[in-house]
């Protein structure tokens, strides 16, 4: 969203400062009762010094802890065929919006070979299972995209408070239109390693379908991580889809604990309705690439009832005559209630 502003991001001196850290993590008592954990979710290309493409999204969520969900929703996420019988079942709120935008924003008619402005606002509902070693998250999502997602204003104003290239080409966006997917992903854990000194390591493939009329789309991955934790604390950072599952909850640490992990994720795409255009009426389009690839590396810290980490996203082109990958960050900060 910033143009042409590199912030810098010192993961290098951050982690150097959590390897200083004593003490092993220790949880808090089991039997404390919680809520559930609010997560803020940033994603916007400025961290590579970038001002296109997917350049901003963000999305507030709420997942509920497992005591504090009534006993019908826990019996009737039982009963789904796909979810363990065994797992710990939550809820999961969200609300959110994402801009995309051509590579030259400057342009008030953008070539119509470039990726058209849209954005996408949304609320989601979901339901998520757990048993310790895996994890499934089935999740509804409904939207508007187009002018009534109020993308164009919001990219304007925080153009003006930062003095930064003023957005031209919006008259060009997609049209309105309402959205809706529906999505299931599973994590496992095929491999974890917890030394005596507190240090461990874990490996997580994930697989998942998103079908809709905003995002169609099969997805499998890998994320490895290593760190100062407990491998089954958490699933990794929160992430904005399309992109690598993450977990909305975590173990709360009487001191720091902190990880760093790489993943990978391949998407075959069937439809992308930033790229493709509206569904039932004319508008800008380019032809997407059906397969599409994210490498990714971060770290993840977590003290006390919060957790902060830090995601940089590789992303393949994802449409004919796009001139390279597309790079972003995105910060999520959890805390526990």
């Amino acid at each position: 969203m910033i143009a042409r502003r590199r912030l810098p991001v010192l993961t290098a001196a951050i982690v150097g400062c959590l390897l200083l850290s004593t003490g092993a993590p220790r949880a808090e008592p089991e039997d404390k009762e919680r809520a559930g954990t609010f997560n803020v979710v940033l994603e916007n290309d400025l961290f590579a010094d970038f001002d296109q493409h997917y350049t901003n999204g963000i999305k507030l969520a709420w997942t509920s802890d497992p005591s504090a969900l009534p006993a019908w929703l826990v019996e009737s996420a039982h009963a789904f065929p796909l979810f363990p019988e065994d797992a710990a079942v939550r809820a999961s709120y969200a609300l959110g919006q994402n801009m995309y935008t051509p590579a030259d924003i400057t342009n008030p008619t953008p070539p119509p070979t470039d990726r058209p402005y849209a954005g996408w606002l949304y609320g989601s509902v979901g339901l998520i299972a757990e048993t310790g070693t895996q994890l499934d998250q089935i999740q509804l999502t409904a939207g508007i995209v187009g002018p009534l997602s109020l993308a164009e204003q919001t990219q304007k104003f925080v153009h003006v408070l930062t003095g930064s290239d003023r957005p031209e080409g919006w008259d060009t966006q997609l049209s309105n239109e309402p959205g809706i997917m529906l999505a299931y992903r599973r994590s496992w854990r095929v491999m974890r390693w917890q030394s005596e000194a507190g240090f461990g390591m874990d490996a997580t493939p994930h697989a998942g379908a998103t079908l809709g009329n905003v995002f169609t789309y099969g997805s499998a991955g890998l994320t490895l991580r290593f760190g100062y934790y407990r491998p089954e604390d958490d699933y990794g950072p929160v992430r904005i889809q399309p992109g690598t599952p993450g977990s909305g909850f975590f173990t709360p640490k009487e001191g720091i604990a902190w990880y760093l992990f790489a993943g990978v994720e391949g998407r075959a795409v069937g439809r992308n309705i930033f790229l493709d255009g509206n569904t039932w009426h004319d508008s800008r389009s380019v032809d997407k690439k059906v397969l599409v690839g994210d490498a990714q590396f971060g770290f993840a810290v977590t003290w006390g009832r919060t957790r902060l980490a830090y995601t940089h996203v590789f992303r393949t082109p994802e449409f004919d005559g796009q001139g390279g990958p597309d790079v972003f960050g995105a910060i999520s900060l959890s805390t526990l209630f």
